[in-house]
């Protein structure tokens, strides 16, 4: 593990070297300029090469955990997604049963006044409308009788169409709660099912755990530590994200616009500047940009910042002189800003104490809200003689709080 850590430290500090010394020079022919194209692309081919041996260099057991942990946490998930489902669907069912007793109520106690009106009618004989009228003693007496009669006639008339649409919407909310019934069901075995895999998943990986070295068992609990951590962040947001579009009444993001007017978090990089894209690898879902330890981190469009804090953990970060001056873990210090258009951005790995804002500021495009660090899970691993191990910028775009989509299209 301490070579294959070794090996990510040389690639990093290659791939980072390889973007500091590529300026911009008056080429004096198109060739020159497509010979430096070409001879930077040779040179990130053999980077990639490299991190797939890296990849593949790792042992069995620990891609298979590695594998099992990320099926785990979406397992989860659907588990945690389907008893938020069953609950909403038995809130509705238990609402649907009183409205219907309701409904059932004043359905009876309008047939009753029916049965009385239609008993009423009996007793009096066969009188019928038009003999009230003619058996009228004067004109007056004849204009009484017949809006008497127009108002008895338009009474029975609303009272028997009142009834036939309480019956029908009686009948509706019936096999509407049959429905419901049948999703509950079909959600509640769909459950069972889920969690009969989830403990399927969790033997086989505990019988992987069991193979793994001790440097391997340290990265599966921070990768673990990750995922819990990430599943934390996404309610949060997912709940801000509801809030929001309550209070302004706006519809959710359901695909990803071609212009946001962003900027790059990293002055004067862009898309091209990605040293690692959207599932670089597994569950790796952001941007990582390749800067400097120190070096100014934006926000790249208006907004809220909703959570500004640092994942406490185990992975230690130094001074200049080697001193301990934090332990961090999964996004260490990191950053999230609410653009209040149905998209989130997160900014993590930040240097040490550099947040320079708080939950609930808001926050101006291009200004400065941390700097670039390596707090958290990167490699390789910030030690006490190269404090600046690991450094880069982690970039997530979200919508609707909690889906990560690809950043790139979203930046210059």
């Amino acid at each position: 593990m301490r070579k294959t850590l070794a090996k990510i430290l040389g690639i990093t500090i290659s791939i980072i070297l390889i973007f500091q010394n590529i300026t911009v020079f008056a080429a004096s022919t198109k060739t020159d300029l497509q010979n430096e194209q070409s001879e930077i692309d040779e040179k990130i081919k053999q980077l990639q090469e490299e991190q797939e041996e890296i990849q593949q260099n790792k042992s069995d057991a620990m891609k298979a955990v590695e594998d099992l942990i990320y099926q785990i946490s979406d397992a989860e998930e659907e588990v945690s997604d389907l008893e938020n489902q069953i609950e909403e669907l038995q809130n509705q069912i238990a609402s649907r049963e009183k409205d219907i007793e309701t409904k059932q109520q004043e359905y009876n106690e309008q047939e009753d006044l029916l049965d009385a009106r239609v008993i009423t009618l009996y007793k009096s004989g066969n009188t019928s409308y038009l003999e009230i009228l003619l058996n009228a003693s004067s004109m007056s007496d004849f204009l009484s009788r017949y809006y008497l009669a127009e108002e008895l006639i338009k009474c029975d008339k609303e009272l028997m169409n009142s009834i036939i649409e309480q019956k029908q919407n009686l009948e509706n909310e019936k096999a509407q709660l049959e429905e419901d019934k049948k999703s509950l069901d079909s959600s509640l075995a769909e459950k069972e099912s889920i969690t009969n895999q989830l403990k399927n998943l969790k033997n086989q990986k505990q019988s992987y755990v069991t193979q793994l070295t001790a440097d391997e068992k340290e990265n599966e609990a921070e990768i673990e530590k990750m995922e819990e951590d990430r599943k934390e962040i996404d309610a949060k947001l997912k709940k801000i994200a509801e809030e929001e579009a309550k209070k302004s009444n706006t519809q959710k993001v359901v695909s990803t616009p071609s212009a946001s007017g962003y900027i790059s978090p990293i002055p004067g990089t862009s898309s091209k500047s990605i040293t690692c894209g959207f599932y670089g690898y597994t569950n790796h879902g952001g941007a990582d940009f390749g800067g400097h330890y120190g070096e100014p981190v934006l926000a790249v469009k208006d907004g809220t910042v909703v959570i500004s804090e640092a994942k406490s953990g185990s992975i230690k970060n130094y001074d200049s002189n080697g001193n301990v001056i934090g332990s961090y873990s999964s996004y260490g210090e990191y950053i999230i800003i609410n653009h209040h258009d149905g998209t989130m951005t997160l900014y993590a790995h930040g240097k040490p104490g550099s947040r320079l804002v708080k939950a609930g500021d808001e926050v101006k495009q291009g200004q400065q809200i941390m700097c670039v660090g390596n707090t958290g899970n990167v490699l390789p691993r910030p030690t006490a003689s190269n404090y600046k191990g690991g450094a880069h910028l982690h970039f997530e775009v979200r919508i609707n709080g909690s889906t990560r989509v690809n950043p790139a299209p979203y930046l210059p």
